[in-house]
C-alpha cells in the first residue's frame, strides 16, 4: 500500500490541505554528531534531514473517506471506534463528522449533500472545494476494506498521541511541581497509556448470543468439574462457597461490619486460602491475590497471618513473649508462606485510579485473579469527588472498582465500615441501611456481606446486681446468661444481604480471637443447631 503523502486538488479561492509536517510543533530533533561528522549537504538543510513527521497516511485517510461518500454503508464499518479528531488533516477530519451527522440523520452523505452542508456552513472552501469531494469520492476503497483502513488511520493516530504522551512524561520529569513525585508521575503516565488504549478499541462491541452461550456452558462446565461444584474461587468456608459458589470473576463484593466483628480476619483468611490453594495446586485451583492494606502495615498483615497458620497467639508473637519451640513453630509456618503467591500494598490514602493502575501492573506482571482492599472508607476519591462531598467521593470509588473488576475479570473484595445506627438496635444485626456514607455501595456492588458476632455484645451483658435483688436472683441471671454465652463462644455469623447471582442467607461460622482465625462451624455446634432451626 502507498503511503505517499499527495496534495488534494482545490479550486482557486480554496486552500491546499497542508501537510502534516507543517502543523507539527513538537521539539526539533536532536543531532548529536561532532561538528567534524556533518557532511556540507547536511549543513545547510541539517534540520530537514534529521527531521521526522508525525505518521499519517493520506491515502488511507482519502481511501476511507471516499468509500464512505460513495456507499454510506462503509461508515458503519467505523463509527463505533474511529472519530473525526483521529484524522490527521483537518479537512479530512471535517468531511467525516459531516458525512457522519448526515447518515446519523438518515440521510444520504455524498459529494452532492456534502457541497451543501458545507454551503450552509459557509466552510465549503476550507475543505478543499466540490473538487476535492469529487477527488475523495474517486479514491474509494470497497466496504469490505473500509474497516481495515479505519484500523490505519486510527492505529497512526495512537502512534501520534503516543509522541505527544512521550513529551509529555519528558517536560513533567525536568519540571514537574514540587510536591509531586517520581512515582506519582509513573502512576500518571500508566493511567494516560491505558486511557489510550482503551479509548476506542475497536475489539469490543455486541457479540452475538451464540458466543455469550457457549461462554456460559463452558462457565458451567467448569463448575461441574471441580470439588463443591463452585463457579468462583473457592474461599475454603464450606457454607459460604456453597451459599455463593465461589467468589466470581468481575464481581464487586462488599465485606461490611462495626469494629472488632473480624472483618479484617475474614479477608485475610480468604486471601490466604485462595492464594494457598494457587501456590498449591500450580494454579488450578485459587487464585494469585492483590491486597492492598491501607489501614495496616504489610508487617502487621503478615504477623497475622502467621498467628492464624502456627495458632499462635498474635499478641505473644508481637510482645516477644513465644518459648522456643513455638518460636520454631512460628518459623516453619513462615517457611511454609514464602512462596505463596500474595502480594500487599500497603500504601496509605490510595487514590482509585492509583488503586487500578497497580492492579493492572500485578496482572500484567502474575496473573492476578482475586483483590482485596481493606478498607474502602480509606480508598481516596478523585479532587473533583472530595469538592463535591463525602458521600459522592464514596459514590466514585465504589464505581470505580466495579469498573476494575470488570475490567480484569477478577473478583474484588472491598471491606466498609456500618454507621453507629446499628448499635441501637437489639438484638445489633446489620441491615443494607447501616451501609455508611452511601447507597452506592449497595447499587454496585453484587454482593453485599456482614460480620456479626453475637459472642462480642453478649459479654458487656453481664447482670449486675438490682437494687431490689437478692442474691439468689443474681445468681440465676448471671447462669442464665453464661449458658447463652457458651452457646454462642466463639461463633460468627456471616449474614450474605444482597446477592446479584444467588439466594441470600447466613452462615454460621466459628471464630478464634487469638488467633484472629475463621473455620467451619461442626455440623453439632449448638448455634448451628438453633440457627437451622430458626
Amino acid at each position: 500500500m502507498s503511503t505517499t503523502t499527495t496534495e488534494p486538488p482545490h479550486g482557486d479561492d480554496a486552500p491546499p490541505v497542508e501537510d502534516y509536517e507543517d502543523r507539527y510543533d513538537g521539539p526539533e530533533p536532536d543531532d548529536s554528531r561532532r561538528p567534524d561528522e556533518v557532511s556540507p549537504a547536511s549543513e545547510s538543510g541539517g534540520a530537514m534531514a534529521a527531521f521526522r513527521s508525525m505518521p499519517h497516511n493520506l491515502d488511507a485517510e482519502k481511501a476511507l473517506l471516499g468509500a464512505i461518500l460513495v456507499n454510506n454503508r462503509a461508515q458503519e464499518q467505523v463509527a463505533e471506534f474511529l472519530r473525526a479528531e483521529h484524522f490527521s488533516v483537518e479537512q479530512h477530519a471535517k468531511v467525516y463528522q459531516a458525512a457522519s451527522v448526515l447518515i446519523d440523520n438518515g440521510q444520504i452523505a455524498d459529494p452532492v449533500t456534502l457541497k451543501r452542508f458545507f454551503e450552509n456552513e459557509n466552510s465549503l472552501s476550507e475543505i478543499g472545494g466540490p473538487a476535492y469531494l469529487a477527488d475523495l469520492a474517486a479514491s474509494a476503497v470497497t466496504v469490505i476494506n473500509a474497516r481495515e483502513y479505519g484500523r490505519i488511520v486510527y492505529d497512526l493516530f495512537l502512534k501520534r498521541e503516543l509522541i505527544k504522551l512521550g513529551e509529555d512524561v519528558v517536560n513533567g520529569a525536568y519540571g514537574g511541581e514540587v510536591d509531586e513525585t517520581a512515582t506519582d508521575q509513573i502512576e500518571q503516565a500508566e493511567q494516560a497509556l491505558y486511557d489510550l488504549a482503551t479509548s476506542g478499541n475497536y475489539e469490543g462491541g455486541f457479540q452475538d448470543f451464540k458466543s455469550s452461550v457457549v461462554a456460559a456452558i463452558h462457565a458451567a462446565e467448569a463448575a461441574h468439574k471441580r470439588d463443591g461444584g463452585l463457579a468462583g474461587v473457592a474461599t475454603d468456608f464450606i457454607d459460604l462457597d456453597a451459599l455463593l459458589g465461589g467468589l466470581h470473576s468481575s464481581d464487586l463484593i462488599i465485606l461490611a461490619g462495626r469494629p472488632s466483628m473480624g472483618k479484617t480476619a475474614l479477608a485475610t483468611n480468604i486471601a490466604f486460602n485462595t492464594a494457598y490453594n494457587y501456590a498449591r495446586t500450580k494454579g488450578e485451583e485459587g487464585a494469585v491475590v492483590g491486597f492492598f492494606s491501607l489501614e495496616m502495615s504489610a508487617e502487621q498483615l503478615a504477623s497475622r497471618i502467621l498467628s492464624e497458620q502456627s495458632e499462635l497467639s498474635s499478641d505473644r508473637i508481637r510482645k516477644g513473649l513465644l518459648e522456643n519451640d513455638e518460636f520454631t513453630k512460628l518459623a516453619s509456618a513462615a517457611t511454609t508462606l514464602h512462596d505463596i503467591p500474595l502480594f500487599i500494598d500497603d500504601t496509605p490514602a490510595l487514590t482509585v485510579s492509583a488503586l487500578r493502575t497497580r492492579a493492572r501492573r500485578l496482572k500484567r506482571r502474575h496473573n492476578l485473579g482475586f483483590i482485596v482492599i481493606d478498607y474502602l472508607q480509606l480508598v481516596s476519591g478523585s479532587a473533583n469527588s472530595r469538592s463535591d462531598g463525602r458521600v459522592q467521593e464514596v459514590s466514585e470509588i465504589t464505581r470505580g472498582l466495579k469498573t476494575l473488576a470488570k475490567e480484569l475479570e477478577v473478583p474484588v473484595l472491598a471491606l466498609s465500615q456500618l454507621s453507629r445506627t446499628v448499635e441501637q438496635r437489639d438484638p445489633p444485626r446489620p441491615q443494607l441501611a447501616d451501609l455508611r456514607e452511601s447507597g452506592s455501595i449497595e447499587q454496585d456492588a453484587d454482593v453485599v456481606m456482614f460480620i456479626y458476632r453475637e459472642e462480642y455484645y453478649m459479654e458487656r451483658k453481664k447482670p449486675s446486681r438490682r437494687s431490689d435483688e437478692d442474691e439468689s436472683k443474681l445468681v440465676e441471671r448471671i447462669e442464665r446468661w453464661e449458658s447463652v454465652l457458651e452457646d454462642i463462644h466463639q461463633v460468627a455469623e456471616v449474614i450474605v444481604a444482597k446477592q446479584r447471582h444467588g439466594p441470600i442467607g447466613n452462615v454460621p461460622m466459628h471464630f478464634n480471637g487469638a488467633f484472629t482465625r475463621f473455620g467451619n462451624l461442626s455440623k453439632d455446634h449448638p448455634y448451628r443447631q438453633r440457627f437451622q432451626g430458626d
